[in-house]
């Protein structure tokens, strides 16, 4: 399969791309290729091959999210730019207008 100026150009315009000449030309042949590529795959047998979202299977590692009181309460606020007793004071964010 392959893509004309015009389809490029068009995929530009959709995208609010501006191209230049020499840009055009190159995203057509790189488009082209591309779906050359993607063609090539449609003939590959993958009746057996079960879907996956990863060529390799990883999981994450995660601690247990437990519940545990704070180390020193008071430790923690002295790192706070600024305080009312034991809460840290950050700016008001809600706008009235």
């Amino acid at each position: 399969m392959a893509i004309d100026r015009d389809q490029v150009r068009k995929v530009a315009h959709l995208a609010r791309l501006e191209l230049t000449p020499q840009e055009e030309e190159q995203f057509t042949t790189q488009l082209s290729d591309i779906l050359n590529y993607f063609e090539q795959l449609s003939e590959l047998d993958v009746a057996d091959v079960p879907p996956t979202t990863r060529a390799l299977e990883v999981s994450n590692v995660m601690r247990q999210d437990a519940l545990q009181p704070a180390s020193n309460r008071e430790e923690i606020l002295q790192g706070a730019p600024d305080r009312d007793t034991d809460f840290f004071k950050v700016p008001k964010i809600i706008n009235t207008d």
